[in-house]
């Protein structure tokens, strides 16, 4: 068996992404791992060139300016990584994005034991999505729950944006993955940046969905009920990355009044709670 992992990466440095924790852990999964690697305004690429290992292939390329549909330039990113991919399973992370290393034996266990399984085609992780700390968890169907992020790599299929995969059959409309869950996490840190890299990451990120950033001037601005705390440990790899660039407080604004939004997933949070149905978006059919 083979594993591939994949990612890309621009100006990773500048908008505070913990990108080289991210792929040191795809490093300690995957026999090889592709890096597409946007022209930057930083050091990125500097940065990348001191990670020795040699399964690691870091891949230049060049953004289109032009294209401002939905996140579609991620999705040209994403697949420029993937489709260099040569293994039996292609894993995809985000720059933010980070695997525990008490979950890698697991999951090297899980892909083998589900290789000869043709029927499976990709596997679905939890999701931990930190909130203006370490200490503190975003949960709500406004929050994916879980996301496809290993798919047998000789299916063939494409992605519409950064998130998921759609297979392609017979050259007709795409469809979702049938996919299992595998009952690990994915640990999310794009929101605990610091402050000052969060709004230069809204600022360079919105023209990509064609729409002006959005004002962003602390994480206080949220609605409550979607906050617990977390009660695990973080991957060994994040300890400096979170002391020295993430936020170590969360203050909540006491004045904040709720968004329409805010206020529709509330209700889908009670109708969750007294039904038990997950009413969270799902780029999956999962298989019994």
């Amino acid at each position: 068996m083979k594993i591939s992992g994949f990612t890309f990466i621009r100006n990773g440095t500048l908008l505070g992404y913990p990108y080289l924790e991210s792929i040191h852990s795809l490093l300690s999964l995957c026999d090889e791992v592709i890096v597409a690697v946007g022209r930057s305004q930083d050091d990125t690429l500097e940065r990348l060139h001191t990670l020795t290992d040699p399964k690691l292939t870091l891949i230049p390329t060049t953004w289109n300016e032009t294209m401002k549909d939905r996140g579609y330039v991620y999705a040209q990113q994403k697949m420029i990584a993937q489709f260099n991919c040569t293994g039996d399973w292609a894993m995809y992370l985000e720059g933010d994005e980070v695997l525990h290393e008490q979950d890698i034996p697991h999951l090297k266990k899980y892909l083998q034991l589900e290789l000869p399984s043709t029927q499976v085609e990709a596997l679905v992780f939890d999701y931990y999505h930190f909130y203006g700390s370490p200490q503190w968890l975003a949960k709500s169907p406004g929050w994916y729950r879980r996301a496809p992020r290993i798919i047998r790599n000789n299916l063939r299929n494409y992605s519409p944006d950064g998130l998921f995969f759609v297979v392609m059959n017979k050259n007709k409309r795409g469809r979702y993955p049938k996919a299992k869950l595998l009952g690990l996490p994915i640990y999310h840190y794009g929101h605990v940046r610091k402050v000052t890299s969060m709004h230069l990451k809204i600022q360079q990120v919105s023209q990509y969905w064609g729409h002006a950033p959005f004002q962003f001037a602390h994480y206080g601005n949220i609605d409550p009920k979607v906050l617990f705390p977390f009660q695990g440990s973080h991957p060994v790899i994040m300890q400096n990355w979170l002391l020295n660039h993430a936020e170590s407080d969360l203050c909540l604004n006491p004045n904040y009044t709720l968004t329409s939004r805010e206020r529709r997933h509330r209700w889908m949070m009670k109708l969750e709670h007294l039904t038990g149905w997950d009413l969270s978006k799902k780029h999956y059919f999962l298989l019994k």
